[in-house]
């Protein structure tokens, strides 16, 4: 073990940081320090870098709140981002080196949430088994719609019948740079009244991100008339194109905006990724789901994945000495 090391990100470790997550094998646009430090203000980053001899072998994105570390609040998913070239071995002691560094700073609990599977560039569960082996207890579980674009569901005749209606009212579908008119037209008012929320983006925090990604985080709206009745954002990945935000007026029903905006994504500008992603439905810590907003994404075609969320006692460290015989 004492070939491993533990550092706490510092700026100066940007390059070597965003170089291993362009790299790894379970990371997406999300893990770049850009993307993760637009909020700065809001987490006390407590990110850490696994070195072996000096050479970087898995990074923990997360944040500190008292005695405990989390995977990083500020993003939808988390975990141990690793190379594509690692062994379970070097992601077993890894993992045992990060917890014991977390016991002996008096950090009691480490909140872990996995990256869906359909985000791995290739085989990535060490993680999702060593929790098995910690005892880990499982928290959370939220489900994600997705679709599987090279095998995909038809449409439901809802939804057939909602393009349609689009068709007849003449929609108008943009691929645009301007963030404004879905963000205070659309998106807000819609989350005010329905929820009593915000975004969890500003408009000015979307605008700065899309200036830093503009290849991962693209808008489309929906136009009545030359009017914006609908949109969504789009966080891309490799695989994967991200239903970020989702929102209509009260118009979309009669209309067909959503039906007619997701039709034009999944078929013509998405339609050769390997999935697209709608996200989660669930509400209340993921032990309920919003049945109505299910049965729409399922009338796409999209079916269930799921995603954990675990809590570890970090003195469970030594329990991972047991594993490999």
């Amino acid at each position: 073990m004492k070939a491993y090391s533990i550092e706490q990100y510092q700026p100066k470790f940007k390059s070597d940081w965003d170089n291993f997550v362009a790299s790894s094998k379970n990371a997406t646009f999300l893990f770049y320090r850009d993307f993760m430090e637009y909020h700065h203000d809001r987490f006390e980053d407590f990110s850490l870098m696994v070195f072996k001899k000096e050479k970087l072998v898995a990074l923990l994105p997360a944040n500190r709140k008292g005695n405990e570390i989390h995977s990083h609040q500020g993003l939808t998913y988390g975990g141990l981002v690793l190379p594509k070239n690692i062994r379970f071995e070097t992601v077993l002691l890894s993992f045992e080196i990060l917890l014991k560094f977390l016991h002996e700073l008096n950090i009691t609990t480490l909140y872990l949430k996995e990256l869906p599977s359909i985000y791995h560039q290739m085989p990535s569960e060490e993680i999702h088994y060593l929790n098995f082996i910690l005892k880990a207890e499982l928290i959370r579980r939220d489900t994600l719609s997705v679709i599987d674009i090279q095998n995909k569901v038809k449409f439901s005749s809802g939804r057939l019948e909602g393009i349609k209606r689009a068709k007849k009212h003449g929609l108008k579908i943009e691929h645009t740079y301007n963030f404004e008119n879905f963000w205070n037209k659309i998106l807000k008012p819609n989350l005010d009244k329905r929820h009593n929320a915000s975004p969890v983006h500003s408009l000015e925090e979307i605008e700065y991100l899309k200036e830093k990604f503009p290849k991962n985080i693209h808008q489309f709206n929906v136009y009545h008339e030359g009017e914006i009745v609908a949109g969504a954002t789009i966080f891309e990945t490799k695989n994967i194109a991200h239903c970020q935000y989702i929102s209509g007026n009260d118009n979309k029903n009669t209309l067909g905006s959503l039906d007619a905006l997701h039709d034009y994504l999944i078929h013509k500008v998405y339609d050769k990724k390997r999935y697209f992603d709608f996200g989660t439905s669930n509400e209340n810590n993921g032990n309920t789901i919003n049945a109505g907003l299910q049965f729409w994404k399922e009338g796409f075609g999209a079916r269930t994945m799921t995603q954990d969320f675990y809590k570890i006692d970090t003195k469970n460290y030594n329990i991972l000495k047991s594993v490999l015989k």
